[in-house]
């Protein structure tokens, strides 16, 4: 009969900007009586994950299981939620769809009445019908937190979390400091690497000697610490996934949305995220377009340029080394896959943690575990570069075997396969295929036997749904206000 495991005793984790934070956080509340080590190792501008000010619903349940307060997130790192994202031109020029988040983005079978309620289109453009009570609170500008102790008409929404990055990590290293996590501000140096092909210590700049049973390596696309052991290896997904420059431009005008966009034109894409710091551009584009183009096109002047080659770790888990986020998988920022993905791997993590001594099928399941999630944020952002339009400016890409039977269901017979790890739920990768230009097939899981019935059920949903929710922007204000009144802003 074996005996319990021995527990690890200390951790370091490599990396300090969000994504090592949050791990840091978790290994803490995980195991209360580990040693946890960050180790400063400065994220690059490609280290997409790091630098995500937005996020989709499954890191509002890791915020909860961390204790990380949405309360908190609104207050000191001046979050704003979103409910929707729209897409504009990825099929025709003049087309538009929306992702809605959750199980229960329902297609309404009543348009009209949804254009009744303040569809909004751009100038020349027919309005889109509403297919979730989603998209019409968001074109009503209307929306609060519901309530967690009592049944609403918005109970069932869910909703992604936007925030400033920088007062994010603020808040992310108050919380670490409060669990007693160690740092250590020195780069990393070099590592000490045992003839069997683990890491048995890392050495910083300023000579000190860290060693650690475990090793964490959030250190962005340079993966400091996998990268140096033996077996390292990166698949190139440039043949799904272009190589393209990234353009940041100077933010906007802080604005309080509900939803964002995600617009094709002929220079690339376009993606505006509203914050309460200033409405955030994106581009992705040709890597050899000029940058006067650029400019025009976002209509704002440029603040960086990064030039981004996807791809992802063959092994995440590698002796006593793990991978996550921008060190595991590189990716494109399109929907906030990329921090999705760093924060899934936190949460697979925390359900797979070892003993002292890692037992081989841990790591082979975990490996297996973590491709598969990046694999799905890979083939969901896949399908943008596959939409009808998208070739104009980024030219003909290939298809995963997995992303092509997705579209091939969804066009033949209505339907979204199940795919393990995937990080869209099958109604929410529906609807993003549909908005992209890839059929009008719908779940059949959803198909309502009576349509006339649905659509009169769903009207009286929209109906309730409008008129429980407050004007988001005096909601959020109101609660800004009432916690600086508490001295708690």
């Amino acid at each position: 009969m074996t005996g319990p495991r021995e527990p690890l005793r200390r951790i370091v984790v490599a990396g300090d900007g969000q994504v090592g934070l949050l791990a840091a956080i978790a290994m803490r509340r995980a195991m209360p009586g580990c040693d946890i080590v960050i180790m400063g190792a400065p994220s690059g501008p490609a280290d997409l994950a790091d630098r995500a000010a937005t996020s989709l619903p499954f890191t509002n349940r890791l915020h909860d299981r961390l204790g990380i307060a949405e309360e908190a997130v609104i207050l000191q790192a001046g979050g704003s939620h979103r409910l929707v994202t729209r897409l504009f031109g990825w099929n025709k020029e003049a087309s538009h769809g929306a992702m809605p988040y959750g199980g229960g983005a329902d297609r309404a079978a009543m348009p009209g009445f949804a254009q009744a309620w303040g569809d909004q289109a751009r100038p020349g453009e027919s309005a889109p019908s509403a297919g979730s009570l989603a998209e019409i609170l968001a074109q009503n500008g209307r929306f609060a937190v519901p309530p967690p102790d009592r049944v609403t008409p918005i109970s069932n929404i869910e909703y992604g979390l936007r925030w400033n990055a920088a007062a994010y990590r603020e808040l992310l290293i108050g919380q670490a400091r409060q669990l007693g996590v160690s740092y250590v501000s020195s780069a990393i140096a070099s590592l000490d690497i045992d003839d069997g092909g683990e890491l048995r210590a890392v050495i910083a700049a300023n000579g000190q000697r860290i060693d650690a049973d475990l090793y964490l390596d959030c250190s962005g696309r340079e993966a400091r610490l996998l990268s140096g052991l033996p077996g390292y290896a990166v698949e190139d997904w440039s043949g799904i996934l272009p190589k393209i420059a990234l353009y940041r431009a100077v933010p906007g005008q802080p604005m309080a949305a509900l939803e964002d966009r995600i617009t094709l034109l002929d220079e690339g894409w376009l993606s505006e995220f509203a914050g309460r710091d200033g409405l955030q551009l994106e581009m992705g584009a040709p890597l050899d377009l000029p940058p006067e183009r650029i400019r025009a096109a976002m209509g704002a002047e440029i603040e960086s340029r990064v030039e981004l080659q996807p791809g992802c770790v063959c092994r995440a888990w590698i002796g006593n080394v793990i991978a996550i986020g921008d060190a595991a998988a590189r990716l494109h920022p399109l929907l906030g896959l990329p921090l999705d993905l760093a924060h899934r791997q936190i949460d697979l993590l925390l359900e797979m943690l070892p003993g002292r001594v890692a037992e081989p099928v841990e790591r082979s399941e975990y490996n297996r575990r973590s491709a598969l999630i990046a694999q799905g944020a890979r083939d969901s952002l896949g399908a943008f570069y596959a939409a009808p339009r998208a070739r104009q400016p980024f030219g003909a890409t290939g298809l995963s075997e997995r992303l092509d039977l997705t579209i091939d269901q969804l066009r033949r017979r209505g339907r979204i396969p199940f795919w393990e790890e995937a990080p869209l739920l099958r109604q929410e990768l529906a609807a993003l295929l549909r908005a992209l230009g890839f059929g009008e097939g719908s779940m059949q899981i959803a198909q309502p036997v009576n349509s006339d019935a649905a659509a009169r059920e769903f009207a009286e949903r929209a109906r309730a749904a409008v008129a429980f929710a407050p004007p988001y922007a005096q909601w959020l204000a109101s609660i800004v206000q009432r916690a600086s009144a508490a001295g708690r802003g």
